[in-house]
Parts: C-alpha cells; sequence; structure tokens
C-alpha cells in the first residue's frame, strides 16, 4: 500500500517538477553521468557540464577510451576531481567487465569505480525503475523535519535509521518518480534556508513545524577541522614560454596542472621566499623581474583553506625542474588546471 507521504510528494512533483534533461530518458548512461556531476554541485552549474559531457561523448565507450587530460579538462571548474577519475575508471570498467552496456542490476551498479549507495540507488530507480530509496541530503532534511528526527546524520547510526525510513516511504511501483519527487521537494520547497513551510503540502503532518525545530533539522554530529595552507606560485616567463607541473597522487587536484609550488607553513612575503630552497635550487643565479603579484581571494575546500599568490616572474631562461613541462603561453588553455589557477588565467 502506497504511503500518504509518497501520494502526495508525487502530486506535488506532478506540477513542480523541474523539467531536467536527465529526466526525460531511461539511459542509465546519461542518468549516472547527471547523478556524478551534480554531486556537491548545484543544477544550474552541473546542467552545463551535463551537456557538454554528453555532447562530447554521447556514449560510455567514448568516454572510456578518451584520456584521463581530456575528462579532466571538461570537467575544469566543477571541482572534487577525484569524481572525473572516478567517472573515468567506471566508464572503462563497464567497457572491460560489462561489455559496454551499462549494468541493470543494482549491485553490479555498485560495483563501479566512485560509486556509492545513493548513486546505485539513484541509477537503479531513474533508470529501471528497481525499488531503491535514495538519501542525498535533500532527502536527509525533508525526512528530518517530518519526523522531527534528532540523530545525526554524519553518524553510522542515523545513516541506517534514515536509509530504512527512505525505504518504508518509497512507492515501490513508482520508484523513479517518487525519488525526483522527494529529492525536488528537498531542493526547491523544504530548503535549507527560508523553506517554503506556508506553502507546503505536507505542512499539516511535520513534526518540526508542529514543535518549531525546523531551523535545527537535520542534526550533524560535528566538523571536521580545517586546515590552512599557504601556496605560491611562481608563473615563470621566458621567450614566450612557461612551465607547468601535473600534481600527484594523495593530494587535491590530483592529474591536473599548475605553475611550480612553493607551500610554505605560514604567511610568507616574495622577499622571504626568494631565500628559501626551492627558489633558490630552481632560478640559480641568473637574474630574474617580478612582473606582477597578485594575490587571491581565500579559496575554500572542503576541509582546507588556502590562502594563495601567483607571482609572474620573467626569467632569462626557464630552469630544468624536475616534474614540469614547457609549454607556450598560448597553449594554457589546453591544459586542466583548477578553478584558483583558471581565476588567476582569467586576469
Amino acid at each position: 500500500m502506497k504511503h500518504p507521504i509518497a501520494s502526495t510528494l508525487i502530486a506535488w512533483y506532478s506540477e513542480h517538477g523541474r523539467q531536467l534533461p536527465w529526466r526525460q530518458t531511461r539511459d542509465a548512461y546519461c542518468i549516472w553521468l547527471s547523478e556524478v556531476i551534480l554531486q556537491q554541485t548545484r543544477v544550474e552549474q552541473g546542467l552545463a557540464y551535463y551537456l557538454r559531457f554528453t555532447e562530447r561523448f554521447p556514449r560510455i565507450e567514448l568516454l572510456a577510451a578518451a584520456s584521463e587530460d581530456e575528462v579532466l579538462k571538461l570537467w575544469q571548474g566543477l571541482g572534487y576531481y577525484s569524481r572525473a577519475r572516478n567517472l573515468h575508471a567506471a566508464a572503462r570498467q563497464v567497457v572491460a567487465e560489462f561489455g559496454g552496456k551499462f549494468p541493470a542490476d543494482h549491485d553490479a551498479i555498485r560495483s563501479l569505480r566512485g560509486v556509492g549507495d545513493y548513486t546505485a540507488a539513484a541509477i537503479a530507480s531513474l533508470a529501471y525503475d528497481l525499488p531503491h530509496a535514495v538519501v542525498d541530503g535533500n532527502v536527509y532534511r525533508v525526512l528530518s523535519r517530518l519526523f522531527d528526527l534528532d540523530i545525526p546524520i554524519d553518524t553510522t547510526e542515523g545513516k541506517r535509521t534514515y536509509a530504512t525510513l527512505a525505504q518504508e516511504l518509497l512507492d515501490k511501483q513508482h520508484a523513479a518518480t517518487y525519488n525526483q519527487a522527494i529529492m525536488d521537494f528537498g531542493a526547491t520547497c523544504c530548503t535549507p534556508q527560508n523553506p517554503h513551510c506556508d506553502s507546503c503540502p505536507l505542512r499539516d503532518i511535520c513534526q518540526a513545524l508542529t514543535v518549531g525545530t525546523v531551523a535545527v533539522r537535520p542534526v550533524k554530529q560535528g566538523r571536521t577541522k580545517i586546515r590552512d595552507r599557504y601556496f605560491h606560485y611562481l608563473h615563470l616567463q621566458a621567450n614566450g614560454q612557461t612551465l607547468l607541473h601535473r600534481r600527484e597522487g594523495g593530494d587535491i587536484w590530483q592529474g591536473l596542472y599548475e605553475f611550480p609550488l612553493i607551500e610554505t607553513s605560514e604567511v610568507t612575503d616574495f622577499a622571504t621566499l626568494i631565500q628559501s630552497d626551492p627558489f633558490r635550487t630552481w632560478l640559480g643565479e641568473q637574474s630574474f623581474t617580478l612582473r606582477e603579484t597578485r594575490p587571491m581571494a581565500l579559496h575554500q575546500l572542503s576541509h582546507q583553506r588556502l590562502h594563495t599568490t601567483f607571482y609572474r616572474i620573467e626569467v632569462e631562461q626557464l630552469p630544468a625542474i624536475d616534474g614540469t613541462t614547457c609549454i607556450r603561453e598560448e597553449e594554457l588553455d589546453d591544459y586542466a588546471v583548477a578553478r584558483l589557477t583558471e581565476k588567476y588565467l582569467e586576469r
């Protein structure tokens, strides 16, 4: 028997649901693309990337055959670049293990690189109408308010509780429609700030609204400590050429390109920087001219704050720095860079 909450949400969705391209298809590949892109990305921003990816890679085999550099360049600006690397790896996995056909079984979908419980449930339900409830940030918020739950959503107990509740409410005969409905409802009606409680079709049964706890739902256990880092990029120039370095694994922005970087443990001015071992080793005794010092606005990542300055330096000859590539300045746009470097290059 369909739960009355499910009936209400589906009725609301039929009138207020957003018309988005990945909702006009049952192609699991396209739905998967949209889900990966929209993780930690607003729909307004993600839409352009979705269209870009589906135009460049209309089939998963084409994505699998692409180079990582091309995928990262197309992803540039979205952040969380591990998602792009996982996307690429999963595409190759589908080709290698499933003959290029996106799997139609929940467990097989879950086995793909980078696919977690939420994404597997979303693809299984939206593409194949399999009875798996999605639990994303929107769903956590809606359920925590409807039932006034104070169990932290970032704990094992909380995740288990919400997953069980979501599955109980799921309209198993119309899983795709229901999942889209509750996610859209959270995104556009039961919003984090200033929710539309006055026009909410569930206001009469919303327990948080009744007791006045809407603003403090859902509950999180705690915050991860934020780390401050101090980046100094050397944009070295000589005869129309410059140097780029490709970041390796184990840190942010793996696989992206950047100018030679000196990281310090605290705020450091240029006069002190040029006395450091990396700077003196790289430039040796050759003379240089500082053409521009450009401090950037504080760049906030999930668990890091980046304090960054770019120094545009003219040198007699580009130094031989391990791991760097010499390119022409006009080729900079061909390389995938982090949004921070992209902002500097947009000057």
